[in-house]
């Protein structure tokens, strides 16, 4: 699918909370001059509030304006495959180029359950798909041995996101899997770390804010430059793990908000973030000279 970084793109809504499709073009075409891949609808585009007729639009209207520079992958997963095959036939019908598709959550299955699970799913479409592994959302887990029999069973399943936050996890999993899996962080401040093991990428929330910089780290570890990869990583940590102060994506939409590419509004459950929040992320930015 891609090497480097991918940004899990935010999905900007009016005061009304209506789609701001004018400024998802606007944010759209600056990630492009930086980033490999675009993710939408995945946890961070707010995707279980967005409805029908607005996923499609939303999917459409990215894939128009990326024209293919790099991939469109869009984040199609519940916990009913059914809705997870609906979804896919909207992504695939909007030109979408691979989906991201998540362990199901609170009816949470057995392993078993999970190869049968993914393997149904992946028989009923023909686009790439990535397997997203985020216990902390969903309160299972895929473990490597489940995510590398989900890819040997199934020609279109490509890789895993892996948002386990357990590195040892990952590290086993690198080592077991086979060379053509692709293993991407689901955790910026991890994304180092997981690609010197031998990992792809990082699906990164980090981007939305700074996808030069994203960009730079991942590359540079690509290019085995390991010392300025380091350095970007050190310098950046701290914003990376204060992205995540509250519930993602609250903190990320206030400082893509700074940056004027969208408004601070979120549907609910989702609110706001508060006023330390925002005292967090301004001092950061002040530090970091990011205005």
């Amino acid at each position: 699918m891609f090497k480097g970084v991918g940004t899990a793109i935010i999905t900007p809504f009016n005061e009304d909370y209506s789609v701001d499709y004018k400024a998802l073009e606007e944010f759209v075409n600056f990630q492009l001059d930086y980033v490999d891949a675009l993710i939408v609808l995945g946890t961070t585009g707010e995707a279980p509030t967005i409805n029908e007729q607005e996923r499609e639009k939303i999917v459409s209207t990215v894939v128009e304006i990326t024209n293919k520079k790099v991939p469109v992958i869009v984040g199609t997963g519940s916990n009913n495959p059914d809705h997870v095959l609906h979804n896919n036939k909207l992504a695939e019908r909007s030109g979408a180029d691979g989906l991201l598709i998540v362990s199901p959550y609170y009816n949470k299955s057995t392993q078993k359950g999970l190869v049968e699970y993914f393997s149904y799913v992946a028989q009923r479409t023909d686009l790439p798909i990535i397997l997203y592994n985020v216990p902390s959302r969903t309160g299972g887990n895929i473990l490597p041995d489940t995510a590398i029999e989900i890819y040997e069973k199934n020609k279109n399943v490509v890789g895993i996101k892996e948002a386990s936050g357990n590195i040892s996890q990952i590290a086993e999993l690198i080592s077991k899997k086979p060379k053509d899996m692709k293993l991407y962080s689901g955790n910026d401040d991890q994304a180092l770390p997981l690609m010197a093991l031998g990992g792809d990428g990082v699906i990164s929330v980090f981007s939305n804010v700074l996808p030069e910089k994203m960009r730079e780290l991942t590359h540079a570890i690509l290019n085995n430059d390991y010392v300025k990869a380091q350095e970007i990583n050190n310098k950046y940590n701290v914003l990376m793990r204060k992205l995540f102060i509250e519930v993602n994506p609250i903190p990320v939409k206030y400082a893509v908000s700074k940056l004027g590419y969208c408004k601070n509004v979120l549907r609910l459950p989702l609110i706001p973030i508060s006023k330390s929040g925002k005292d967090v992320i301004d001092n950061l930015f002040e530090e970091l000279n990011i205005l």
